[in-house]
């Protein structure tokens, strides 16, 4: 595969169409064209929805979820890195509608759920079986660092300047803190997902694939 020109992603693939790979999860416009979308070399070529299925069956059983009440600008982030760590789903909870800039195009590749209230969200966990475990700095917490997260659950944040409701701590099966030293109060949600998501990975990922 070669650069493309301009330096993003990969150009057509050398040797024209007869030098072309077998498979149908190959895109004839992309290997034609070249691919300048921001994916992995895994998936270089492909079409958009075998990327899908093959993440589907690679997808962690931990999801993600964020209040949205105020239309909070760091939910984009959230989608970016679940589809980084494979959640297998975002949870959009409140208003719809949400800024997609901070996702890079990565919720096209994410699957997305949303729900009007927390109740709504909370009756869709219990159903599947999923522990709700609150992500915030509030007095009782336990510390994420030396908590073990279950394997099947959902990780729920809250909004940038409120944290989370009393909906969801009154409804969470744990509430866990991230450990902070500095003097501001809190960190921003998109940087507590990250560190939440990442320390389910260091559970119950396999480290040696997402180094592949």
């Amino acid at each position: 595969m070669e650069p493309a020109a301009h330096g993003h992603g990969v150009g057509p693939w050398p040797g024209g169409e007869s030098a072309w790979p077998a498979g149908d999860h190959y895109d004839p416009e992309l290997l034609r064209d070249g691919d300048r979308r921001n994916v992995v070399d895994r998936y270089r070529y492909w079409r958009h929805d075998a990327i899908v299925a093959d993440l589907d069956q690679r997808r962690h059983p931990f999801h993600v979820a964020i209040e949205n009440w105020q239309h909070d600008f760091n939910i984009g982030s959230v989608v970016r890195t679940a589809n980084a760590f494979a959640a297998r789903e975002v949870h959009i909870v409140g208003r719809r509608r949400w800024n997609r800039r901070g996702a890079m195009v990565t919720d096209r590749y994410q699957h997305v759920r949303h729900h009007t209230t927390v109740e709504e969200f909370v009756a869709w966990a219990r159903g599947e079986g999923l522990a709700v475990i609150a992500i915030d700095n509030l007095p009782g917490s336990v510390p994420l660092e030396t908590a073990r997260l279950p394997r099947a659950c959902v990780l729920v944040f809250g909004q940038e300047s409120t944290g989370l409701t009393d909906a969801v701590r009154d409804a969470a099966d744990a509430t866990l803190a991230i450990a902070q030293y500095g003097s501001t109060r809190s960190i921003n949600a998109g940087a507590a997902a990250a560190i939440a998501m990442h320390a389910w990975v260091r559970h119950h990922g396999d480290v040696e694939a997402g180094h592949e």
